[in-house]
């Protein structure tokens, strides 16, 4: 985790604690509905901690795919190639691609006839 994610799960988790106390005081002198909001409130700041832990193993993740990708031979080296040769073979006609999808090739297995009828 970072410094600024640290800071903001430090913050989170000092907002948890004056939501409990504050649930803790209503409970005492207050409503009890004021008890439970205030409950229920401290809640969140403790699932946006878990978030900043998920995006941040998350990016460990990612970093450590790049790294792999980057080294010569290694797993993952020519997945972008594979994943642009697959988009280009399922391509239809030229035709298609240089008029943006609305014309085919005569020789076009895509090719839909178009008709007058509305």
């Amino acid at each position: 985790m970072n410094r600024s994610a640290g800071l903001l799960s430090a913050l989170y988790l000092a907002t948890t604690t004056g939501l409990v106390w504050a649930a803790a005081l209503a409970l005492r002198d207050g409503p009890p509905w004021a008890a439970c909001l205030f409950a229920a409130a401290s809640l969140v700041p403790v699932i946006a901690v878990v978030r900043e832990c998920v995006i941040c193993d998350q990016r460990r993740a990612l970093d450590d795919m790049r790294r792999r990708a980057a080294t010569s031979g290694g797993p993952g080296a020519g997945v972008a190639d594979e994943i642009v040769r697959a988009e280009l073979d399922t391509a239809c006609c030229e035709r298609w691609w240089t008029s943006c999808g609305t014309d085919h090739d005569s020789t076009c297995p895509r090719r839909v006839p178009r008709s007058s009828a509305a």
